[in-house]
């Protein structure tokens, strides 16, 4: 296991608490985004995508901390955090004006892909609440220290909305490692979000003043070259898979300036067809790596399937087990929750232990 020294259970009223945007999922399903006349509605949000698999799927006390706009987009997003079981006592509700002029709630238009024809998304997440949260805010002290958490999560999509939210992010992550709370973060680099404000080089400054603060770090090869600017052998400006032997060269360097990081941790993929997907993960915990195989899976709804991987790797770490076994489930939970619609897992444990096993897809009746 990861030689961390973790809250009891008994000591904290979550077990993890993640901190990030919920916005309302607009899905066509089998159709596009541009000439659907309906759409589906789910909740999700890169963060907490992974409180929500924490809760649903492995039966932790989860909670998220995020900001909405009180209007019924607001509520139905409520409502559907709620049906997952998330607590929502830490969700802070800003007046709302009517239009929108002054704040508002994230839509994520998503389309699945279907052979060759990749997954599409579609943002329209300006002036939203979560992006104007401020580090004063929320009461960290009474969460953190108060209420007991022993878990926090968050990354850099919610590092990306704004100029406030990295200061947000640092707030509560400082509280945290001071009440003893272990900390991880998904740096999960979105070309979109940081376009308009700075590029790589301001996501590379987000991120690493937020590095010092870390526990457990989740990244890919993009991640670990555009958010934190360390060389990836053969990624350049284009989006590459990742070997292993490439993976085990960068970490050298990101745990040499970050040596308060206690894991880095990361899938493998590489996408054959938007539908056929090969997947595994690989992890380096204090010195020594871990690898699942890529092996071939089917591709339902690839959004949040990165989630649904940290969720599983950290339920193996909350739960004292073994690395290798936290690498496994996150494998065999993101693949699940890859294919079912929507951001979120569907997966339930018994599915996650049985995928594990290597057993096939025969009914269960």
């Amino acid at each position: 296991m990861i030689d961390l020294a973790i809250k009891p259970a008994a000591e904290c009223r979550f077990d993890a608490v993640s901190l990030g945007e919920v916005m309302l999922r607009l899905d066509p399903g089998d159709g596009r985004i541009h000439t659907s006349r309906t759409f589906q509605a789910w909740e999700g949000g890169g963060e907490y995508n992974v409180a929500r698999g924490l809760r649903r799927c492995f039966g932790l006390r989860t909670a998220i901390v995020t900001a909405l706009a009180d209007n019924a987009i607001g509520r139905l997003v409520e409502d559907l955090m709620l049906q997952g079981g998330v607590d929502v006592s830490h969700v802070r509700w800003v007046p709302y004006d009517g239009v929108g002029r002054a704040v508002r709630n994230g839509l994520n238009f998503t389309e699945r892909g279907f052979g060759q024809r990749g997954a599409l998304g579609c943002s329209d997440r300006g002036h939203t609440a979560a992006s104007q949260m401020e580090p004063a805010d929320v009461d960290w002290a009474a969460l953190f220290g108060g209420e007991g958490v022993r878990w926090l999560h968050t990354g850099g999509v919610f590092a990306a909305l704004s100029a406030s939210t990295p200061r947000v992010a640092q707030a509560a992550m400082e509280e945290a490692r001071r009440c003893g709370t272990r900390i991880s973060y998904d740096l999960n680099y979105r070309e979109s979000l940081w376009r308009a404000v700075g590029g790589r080089d301001r996501a590379r400054d987000v991120n690493r003043a937020l590095m010092p603060f870390v526990d457990v770090l989740f990244g890919n090869e993009e991640d670990l070259s555009s958010a934190l600017g360390f060389a990836v052998e053969g990624v350049g400006d284009r989006y590459h898979d990742l070997s292993p032997d490439a993976f085990r060269r960068t970490i050298a360097a990101v745990v040499a300036e970050f040596p308060n990081i206690a894991a880095v941790v990361t899938t493998l993929r590489t996408a054959r067809s938007a539908s056929v997907n090969g997947w595994g993960a690989i992890g380096w915990v204090r010195g020594e790596f871990f690898e699942v195989p890529q092996r071939d899976v089917e591709i339902f709804d690839r959004v949040g399937g990165g989630d649904s991987f940290a969720s599983g790797f950290l339920y193996g770490i909350l739960s004292q087990k073994d690395v290798q076994f936290s690498l496994e489930c996150g494998v065999a939970h993101g693949a699940l929750a890859m294919s079912t619609p929507g951001d979120t897992s569907m997966a339930t444990l018994p599915e996650v232990l049985r995928a594990m096993s290597g057993a096939g897809a025969r009914i269960d009746r």
